[in-house]
């Protein structure tokens, strides 16, 4: 499927405020949808560039030899979920999709199973 598809099936997901697909090198989202007055997603999705490369310096500075799968930020009122796509044959990825719940209406780990699903058929 292809971003604006994968996007939309984001939005799907039970409490789903906005979702975007990220590129945590330069920052910049390659695709967004939701949002609205309640979040901008441009400024949460370059924000959050900044939280995938600090994590990813932790896991190389602990030489755990492993990849990160998701992070997760939970707020009083929301999740904010953060997907890293896996390399393909091409190389390695430098992208993940960001995804912020409402805690209220939103199941956790539907939301996450869902994503995984979702970048499974993701083709950029």
């Amino acid at each position: 499927m292809n971003i604006d598809t994968a996007l939309k099936e984001a939005m799907t997901i039970s409490g789903a405020v906005g979702a975007a697909l990220v590129d945590y090198e330069s920052g910049m989202s390659l695709g967004s949808i939701g949002g609205g007055d309640r979040l901008d997603l441009e400024i949460a999705a370059a924000g959050n560039t900044e939280v995938v490369r600090a994590k990813q310096r932790v896991v190389s500075a602990l030489k755990l030899n492993d990849e990160i799968e998701d992070v997760l930020i939970t707020l009083n009122r929301q999740y904010h979920l953060i997907r890293l796509l896996k390399a393909n044959s091409r190389g390695a990825s430098t992208l993940f999709l960001y995804l912020v719940l409402d805690r209220e209406r939103s199941n956790l780990a539907l939301a996450r199973h869902s994503l995984k699903s979702i970048e499974a058929g993701l083709i950029v």
